[in-house]
């Protein structure tokens, strides 16, 4: 019922200085030079704060999207690190990257990637009337860098009004999983509703045993 996309890893290649000073005043200089503040935080070494040319980190998420990503960072003096991006701090508009957390990886041992969801197929049910409920737009996976997969795609061509995926439904081979304590549902299609009165007791069991816990 799944399947998985772009199971070749790619490295961006992303350009990096060293930066000497840190604090507040010292982000906000680099920022106003057009340039943001980042650290890589190394598998057995020291952490190294870098500061990335703001033109060119926003080209690749503007790209690639922000989910995902993995970066072959060349750092001035020869230096080159693979890293995941673990964690963007924007402002509170999110029109300027304040922060950029990197974690250098292994690329032998499996790491916690979080994988965006997409479906394929012409499906039954939404040809019946029925209506797509997309709960879980993306998924954490576990795995080596070279298996993470760039999507998660998912088959609905054969579902009816009432029929869910779950996560225990999605098979991504032996090399990717995906870490669940319960088998919560990724999808669901619903039947159509012109009103929220119209809504039957079942259909609301459905929604809600199919929400994410804590929403």
């Amino acid at each position: 019922m799944a399947e998985t996309e772009g199971k070749t890893l790619e490295l961006i290649e992303l350009n990096a200085k060293i930066r000497e000073a840190k604090g507040k005043g010292a982000a906000r200089k680099l920022r106003a030079a057009n340039a943001i503040p980042a650290i890589v935080y190394g598998v057995k070494e020291d952490p190294v704060m870098l500061s990335l040319d703001t033109v060119e980190f926003i080209k690749i998420i503007r790209d690639h999207g922000s989910t995902g990503l993995f970066f072959n960072v060349k750092i001035e003096g020869g230096v080159e690190k693979a890293v995941m991006l673990k964690e963007m701090q924007m402002d509170a508009f999110g029109l300027e990257h304040l922060h950029v957390d990197l974690h250098e990886v292994d690329m032998g041992h499996s790491v916690t990637v979080t994988v965006p969801i997409e479906t394929t197929g012409d499906c039954l049910g939404v040809k019946e009337g029925g209506m797509l409920q997309l709960i879980r737009r993306e998924l954490d996976v576990f795995c080596k860098p070279k298996n993470m997969p760039s999507s998660i795609v998912l088959d609905i061509s054969e579902l009816n009004v009432g029929d869910s995926i779950h996560v225990e439904d999605i098979n991504l081979g032996d090399a990717v999983e995906i870490p669940h304590d319960v088998n919560f549902t990724v999808l669901t299609i619903v039947p159509p509703t012109t009103d929220e009165s119209e809504v039957s007791e079942e259909d609301e069991d459905l929604l809600e045993e199919a929400a994410p816990a804590g929403e």
